[in-house]
């Protein structure tokens, strides 16, 4: 059966695969591409996940593209708004026309003798297998599984009465109007979700083990709609972007250095919001330092206005049992509601979850060192795009994009089909450090052994650095010694 061949395949047409694609016809524009997404329509995360209040933890001037100007007047967007961005910027560039819905990919299968990658999906509507092969294969299938979200064991859910939901299964029928409603978890979609249902619910009730880092601020920039009246699009985008990077880099460097003092910053911020009454102790003041995992964002104060109105609050307790009635505590306390709403955060897996073999071999991620945080030793014409766990995400798919093609144009210009990361004898024995270092979020420790490793030194190392990844990705040289290049173009095909 022959397969369609495509110099370069995408997996996956959400915010990383777009601007991916956008970046390889604009750099590499001699070169036929195609991106394949499991699911039937564009978007990724922004399209997936439909819960109530459903936005960006993030600036939209740097989760949005360096190469599309955001122009809306809310820098902290929601979901709709952001889908709405990622279609605009693949209809506007016909990266659309390159978008194939419905084929999830299973394998992937490279061969050094043709220098090609096999990739076998299954077609969604038939069921059938379809195969497609490439000479490049790039991976922008982000970091969690689309097909469930993490749940924690819970001790008899079956006993409640109501509904039980995740926020990325939410039924578009649930109507949670004039009900009691418990959120557990404290991370960025619980503090979405809290507020927003606060609105029309009886009670929402946010039900945290511990606490989290939480930030306010306007989900609107005076100072970036302002420059955009005054300056031509782009150029207003740019200083808007710069400044957000500067700021951002500035203040996770401060956590690093002085994590007390930057903690007792945001804890004020917090007291300010809620009173000096309000027991901040308990309810937000974390046992870890800022950005030892990921701070929440919330716009316009939202939480702590629903908080200071009644229509929600805090308990920080954990959970001894599910009940007819609602949940009950370890402390004895029977928190009572129709509807739960189980905000406990993703299921990581890697690379799409998709089996990879290298020339009869199957690959264990695990065992491979990470190259400059997008590529895996020894395995060939690979990229995977994935953003900053302290930052934009956007900001590193972007640098990771722009490599890419800078790799790819580099082994036209000297005829090599193949490029390869790999160790020598004495790296082979260099430290082992995690794939993400100093970062306590459940979910990555839950999959930090399915992951990579770093070693002690450039480039096998994952910085979560953009200063540093720019200069290692943007200026980096492209021959570094470790990259090997082989698998010259056959004479017949010069």
């Amino acid at each position: 059966m022959s397969k369609e061949y495509f110099d370069i395949v995408i997996i996956g047409a959400g915010l990383s695969g777009v601007g991916a694609a956008y970046h390889l016809q604009t750099k590499c524009p001699s070169k036929s591409y195609i991106i394949l997404e499991g699911r039937d329509s564009m978007g990724g995360t922004w399209d997936l996940f439909r819960y109530p209040g459903v936005r960006s933890d993030s600036d939209m001037h740097t989760l949005g593209y360096n190469f599309k100007p955001w122009r809306e007047a809310k820098v902290i967007a929601d979901g709709s708004s952001i889908l709405k961005y990622v279609r605009e910027t693949a209809e506007e560039n016909e990266i659309d026309k390159h978008i194939r819905y419905g084929y999830l990919v299973k394998k992937a299968t490279w061969s050094s003798a043709d220098a090609t990658w096999t990739i076998e999906t299954e077609n969604q509507n038939t069921g059938t297998t379809v195969s497609f092969s490439c000479n490049f294969l790039l991976m922008c299938s982000g970091y969690y599984s689309y097909k469930k979200g993490y749940t924690p064991e819970f001790k008899n859910p079956h006993l409640f009465r109501g509904e039980i939901v995740h926020p990325q299964e939410w039924p578009e029928t649930l109507d949670y109007r004039g009900k009691k409603v418990i959120v557990i978890g404290s991370g960025a979609t619980a503090i979405t979700l809290v507020p927003e249902m606060a609105k029309d619910a009886e009670h929402v009730v946010m039900l945290q083990r511990s606490p989290t880092y939480i930030v306010s601020r306007p989900d609107q920039d005076t100072s970036a709609n302002w420059l955009r009246k005054l300056l031509p699009e782009r150029i207003a985008y740019f200083i808007t972007r710069w400044k957000y990077i500067t700021l951002q880099g500035l203040f996770y460097h401060r956590t690093r250095t002085e994590p007390k003092k930057v903690k007792r910053m945001l804890l004020k911020m917090v007291r300010q919001e809620l009173g000096p009454e309000y027991d901040i102790e308990t309810h937000f003041t974390p046992r870890y330092d800022p950005w030892d995992q990921r701070l929440c964002l919330v716009p316009n104060s939202d939480l702590f206005q629903a908080i200071k109105s009644g229509k929600a609050s805090v308990a920080t307790e954990q959970i001894d049992t599910f009940t007819e009635k609602g949940i009950l505590l370890k402390s004895g306390k029977e928190l009572e509601a129709d509807i739960i709403v189980t905000a406990t955060g993703l299921n990581i897996v890697v690379l799409g979850g998709v089996k990879f073999i290298v020339d009869a071999q199957p690959v264990e991620f695990s065992k491979t060192y990470t190259y400059k945080g997008l590529m895996y030793s020894n395995v060939p014409n690979l990229v995977s795009i994935s953003g900053y766990i302290n930052a934009s995400w956007t900001l590193r798919a972007e640098l990771m994009a722009e490599y890419v093609c800078r790799l790819i144009n580099h082994m036209d210009e000297k005829g090599y089909r193949q490029c390869t990361p790999s160790l020598d004898d004495e790296e082979r024995n260099m430290p082992e450090r995690p794939w993400v270092e100093d970062f306590s979020s459940g979910y990555i420790q839950r999959a930090i052994h399915l992951l990579p490793k770093q070693g002690d030194h450039e480039p096998w190392i994952n910085p979560q650095n953009y200063q540093r990844d720019k200069k290692m990705l943007r200026h980096g040289a492209i021959e570094d010694g470790v990259m090997v290049f082989s698998n010259c173009v056959p004479i017949s095909k010069l």
